[in-house]
């Protein structure tokens, strides 16, 4: 995390957030404006990890074996190979996702929920550690390919950046001014260390007082007249698994309310669907999870 703040000034919890999501064992969508460090972020995280990156930029004539990879016939061998797509990496930066037609969006799907690829009847397991940071651009919607449900879903979180206060954004202009940060960023952790701390913040405790509180908020969402579709039994996993990651970046060996309540934004927001009375107070996902969050009674803290 400090790696990546020196990079990404001004957004301690956008950070703390990412690294949640990568020890959770999960990905990330960054949703904004342009211009705010989107793509930043992801090549931050990215460059802090000594493991293997790949970059995607999507676009409407991106196709689906470019993402998952192609058989070629060898005629030397007189056998088909397997040529991996850029899928295959630790980290994989996906670009302005909404700009893939939808055939190519669902290339991913496989991917990221069962850590593998499936070319011409073969399963191809992807290496451990496995994030997909993909960047959309909510405002720009000429020729973009809004998500559906189904991808969404597969996205641990949701983040936005936001814009950076002015003392930040003069710190910005000073550091990035003359040449980027990144270019002195090195990586102060690697693969097989992640892969060890995602296993370990599996295990953190989570008491089954602060399990229940999980499945209240995820039925309570089902049952709202604020929302046409509430969250999905993938949603009460990912909240879990995020609560149990953020809980050992602050130290401890086990999740506690206030953890739940943290991450129930980024987590569920972006899988429900407003109802139009919503839409018509102008009041978005996030305003309703904040309400579900007021509704349902806190556990107490025991462990």
């Amino acid at each position: 995390m400090a790696a990546m703040t020196s990079v990404i000034e001004g957004k301690p919890d956008v950070v703390r957030t990412t690294v949640t999501v990568l020890f959770a064992g999960g990905h990330l969508l960054i949703e904004d404006v342009p211009g705010v460090g989107k793509t930043m972020l992801a090549k931050t995280l990215a460059k802090s990890i000594d493991a293997t990156v790949r970059r995607i930029q999507f676009t409407p004539d991106l196709l689906p074996s470019d993402v998952t990879g192609v058989s070629i016939f060898n005629q030397d061998a007189r056998r088909f190979e397997f040529r991996p797509g850029a899928i295959f990496a630790n980290v994989v930066v996906g670009d302005e996702i909404n700009r893939a037609s939808p055939k190519t969006q669902s290339a991913l799907l496989e991917s990221m929920e069962e850590r593998q690829v499936t070319v011409d009847g073969t399963t191809y397991t992807l290496q451990a550690p496995f994030i997909v940071m993909a960047t959309q651009n909510p405002i720009e919607m000429e020729g973009t390919y809004p998500l559906p449900e189904a991808q969404r879903d597969r996205f641990m979180a949701r983040i936005s950046m936001g814009y950076p206060s002015p003392g930040a954004e003069l710190d910005l202009l000073e550091s990035h001014g003359a040449s980027s940060p990144l270019d002195g960023l090195t990586a102060v952790t690697d693969a097989d260390t992640i892969n060890r701390v995602v296993q370990a913040v599996a295990h953190v405790h989570a008491s089954p007082a602060v399990r229940q509180y999980i499945v209240d908020l995820v039925a309570r969402s089902r049952s709202t007249s604020a929302l046409r579709l509430g969250a999905s039994p993938r949603a009460a996993l990912h909240l879990l698994r995020a609560s149990r990651a953020y809980a050992a970046l602050e130290g401890r060996d086990h999740v506690i309310p206030d953890d739940v309540q943290v991450l129930a934004g980024p987590v569920l927001a972006h899988r429900l669907m407003p109802s139009s009375e919503t839409q018509l107070a102008r009041r978005t996902t996030a305003d309703v999870v904040t309400d579900l969050l007021r509704q349902v009674p806190v556990p107490p803290a025991a462990r």
